[in-house]
């Protein structure tokens, strides 16, 4: 199962939400769910397409499980409906339902070997004896587990347990497989091979894979699309890049990756650009807002520039330029991230790329800078 290097290039040319004729394989229509009088699920209405990779992304008891259990029909909308090519599946029984779902804990039969814990739900399916020994082999070969198919599953490391999850989940070839937080038990370096490696196998099987995280980075790595959720709602849907550099409103901002705001009013907005004014500095973004009205301007810590003096050839007026002083920092080997506290008593975060192999730090704690970035660095965002 090794890494597919064209996997990034499909990915740009992969848009079936952007064809209006497309059918989506996945349709929730406006379907809501609510225990004991809260609010799981509310009023969500979105589509999954055919060989997508597709994942929900939010804090814990936002609503994304309680959404895939819906489409695996572990539990019943209260509204709304579910289609699957068009039609709504609501009487159809999970087992007969061409949805298969990995569950976190990955539910593995402990007094069956690895073979037949894969070969289970090919015996629901009614596959013959030697059909599903013939399926067997092939996932064993997909998920690189050759040779293990005797072995106990307490005989098993935790990566190779969540391979055998992930066969038994894809054996029986289901239209669209439901990953609940699939990478959730590894260890950190063994979950970002894993993620690259469940990238390719999703691209070399052309299934629709659906995941649940509250990993912002595990998303951002594996999913063509992310839909955010909050408090039961989808808040934005759109590629990674397109949620982290064009957040819809500042819980986006602040959920997807590190981010600065800026409250400020609007002094001029014209021809996609913004210029903004507060007590902190004057300031220029793209965006649009209503002029008077209050805005944020939202940066990312890698798009700031950190200056140990104020640029000679910058008026005084210039905007985007803001001063602090060091007052923590961490060294993380490819960054170094500052706290920046500025006059105001609000701090800062600025990232700074280690892009030569030196020793010595340049800048420590106590050390007045200069903060600054360009307009097309940052966005304006009105809610």
């Amino acid at each position: 199962m090794s890494v597919r290097p064209q996997i990034g290039g499909i990915r740009d040319t992969f848009a079936p939400w952007e064809d209006a004729t497309a059918r989506p394989l996945v349709r929730f229509d406006h379907v809501s769910k609510a225990f004991g009088g809260v609010s799981a699920v509310d009023g969500v209405d979105v589509s999954i397409y055919e060989r997508e990779f597709f994942a929900l992304l939010g804090p814990s008891g936002c609503g994304k499980t309680t959404l895939m259990r819906l489409l695996a029909g572990f539990e019943t909308p209260d509204a709304g409906r579910i289609l699957l090519e068009g039609r709504d599946i609501q009487d159809d029984p999970p087992h007969r339902r061409p949805v298969h779902m990995m569950f976190q804990a990955y539910a593995l039969f402990p007094h069956l070997n690895v073979a037949q814990n894969i070969a289970f739900g090919l015996k629901r399916q009614g596959l013959g004896k030697a059909d599903s020994a013939a399926r067997v082999e092939e996932m064993l070969a997909l998920v690189r587990l050759e040779g293990l198919g005797r072995r106990r599953i307490d005989q098993l490391s935790g990566g190779q347990r969540q391979r055998v999850a992930l066969a038994r989940a894809i054996a029986p070839r289901p239209r669209i497989l439901l990953l609940d937080e699939p990478m959730a038990a590894l260890d950190k370096k063994l979950r970002e091979e894993t993620q690259f490696e469940l990238m390719s196998l999703q691209q070399s099987l052309g299934m629709t894979f659906m995941i649940v995280t509250h990993d912002q980075d595990e998303a951002m790595v594996v999913a063509d699309r992310i839909a955010v959720m909050r408090e039961g709602r989808i808040v934005q849907v759109g590629r990674p890049a397109e949620i982290y550099e064009a957040p819809a409103d500042r819980y986006v901002a602040g959920f997807i990756g590190d981010i600065n705001l800026f409250e400020a009013r609007v002094t001029h907005s014209e021809n996609g650009r913004v210029k903004l004014a507060s007590d902190e500095g004057l300031f220029e973004a793209e965006g649009a807002g209503p002029v008077g009205k209050t805005a944020w301007v939202a940066v990312r810590p890698e798009k700031i520039t950190v200056l140990t003096e104020r640029p000679a050839d910058l008026d005084r007026d210039a905007p985007n330029v803001v001063r602090g002083e060091i007052h923590d920092y961490g060294y993380l080997g490819d960054w170094t991230t500052y706290m920046v506290r500025m006059a105001s008593g609000r701090t800062l975060r600025a990232a700074r790329a280690n892009a030569t192999r030196a020793l010595d730090r340049p800048l420590g704690v106590g050390d007045a800078v200069w903060l600054a970035f360009q307009p097309t660095s940052a966005v304006v965002l009105t809610r």
